[in-house]
């Protein structure tokens, strides 16, 4: 029933009982989507191929844009994705589906009945926007009722539930945390938004140090823990902006993004390149101290493994047990330190350099 509605009639309304048809409705359809004014884009992840068709320009802008461009080595095997991304402007395309006004969206009683159809799926109830996916075949779809109409953060991070659901299933995991290295072996930060993370990172890059991203990077535990990047982005409020001194490396006039934050790319402010991986040695969990120097202490196990799992199993769709066992084992297995942030950049940057010099001996 699903598959025969058309632009112009009323859209199907769907429950938790019908939401993998429904689904396997959308990704069937789009074999029969004509390819006429979609942009295509190509990204090359780790162990990922991606071919983007997309009748939405915006979200063609920002994979071009935010994705990185990888071409490092990497233990496991590269595999394809094929991802449309539809409004229903575009002829045949399925339709957004509505939420069923008698039954409340419950994101996890959706999950565990669509991984019984080997199907993933996230709502965006406000928006009757959705991403629906085919993991083991690697099709997937985000569809929008009209273009540019989709939630503001997904432009900062372009496919990032497909990217989630894609590397969970390989025992990988999309993380929320950021980076910093030196000659293949770094740390994670590991903190909410506020705990001085993305500053961190900043610092670090404008001061010699490398990232493998700020925000989400992947994270694969096969042997030993090693980060891989998918986003080139970094964020920055307008208060740090001004005492990193960024606005004397990047263009002016540009415009602050959904978060009231400047947006912009690890190759606009960090010379020395994004590596391929890092290999990391410890987590960090930084805090706002505001003190003379900065200092790095021992801290429990479990307080840095919520620190690092609440943000990121929170910001990823689906099942959350997975996403604890993964980010536990983590914990169990690196170092674990807070982080006390001093007032200068090249001073933090200092010490995180000292830390992970100790680190390689």
């Amino acid at each position: 029933m699903f598959s025969e509605a058309v632009v112009g009639d009323p859209p199907p309304v769907v429950s938790t009982a019908s939401v993998a048809v429904y689904a396997r409705s959308v990704l069937e359809r789009l074999q029969s989507l004509p390819q006429g004014n979609a942009h295509g884009v190509n990204a090359k992840l780790p162990g990922l191929s991606i071919r983007i068709r997309s009748f939405d320009d915006g979200m063609a802008e920002a994979a071009r844009r935010n994705l990185v461009r990888f071409s490092g080595a990497v233990p496991f095997p590269t595999l394809e994705m094929t991802v449309s991304i539809l409004h229903e402007g575009v002829p045949g395309s399925p339709a957004a589906a509505r939420w069923s006004a008698s039954e409340p969206y419950m994101p996890h009683r959706v999950a565990e009945t669509l991984d019984e159809a080997d199907l993933r799926a996230e709502y965006h109830f406000e928006l009757d926007h959705w991403h629906v996916c085919d993991p083991s075949l690697g099709i997937a779809a985000q569809m929008m009722r009209r273009p540019g109409l989709y939630p503001p953060w997904e432009t900062g991070a372009p496919l990032r539930p497909f990217l989630h659901w894609h590397y969970a299933r390989r025992g990988m995991r999309l993380t929320h945390g950021g980076t910093l290295g030196l000659d293949g072996k770094g740390v994670l930060l590991a903190g909410a938004g506020g705990s001085g993370k993305s500053g961190t990172v900043i610092a670090g890059l404008l001061n010699g140090l490398q990232s493998v991203g700020d925000d989400y990077v992947l994270l694969n535990a096969d042997k030993g823990i090693n980060a891989y990047p998918l986003y080139a982005t970094l964020k920055q409020d307008p208060a740090g902006y001004e005492r990193l001194g960024l606005g004397r490396l990047l263009p002016s006039g540009q415009g602050l993004n959904w978060q009231g934050k400047h947006q912009f790319l690890i190759g606009q402010i960090a010379p020395q390149g994004m590596p391929p991986s890092l290999e990391i040695g410890a987590m960090l969990v930084p805090h706002v101290a505001d003190a003379r120097r900065t200092t790095i202490s021992a801290m429990p196990r479990a307080e840095a493994m919520m620190a690092l799992a609440k943000s990121s199993i929170y910001q990823m769709p689906g099942e959350r047990e997975s996403g604890f066992r993964f980010f536990s084992m983590v914990a169990r297995r690196l170092p674990c330190f807070r982080l006390d942030l001093g007032r200068q950049p090249a001073e933090i940057t200092d010490t995180i350099g000292n830390f992970i010099g100790r680190l390689k001996q």
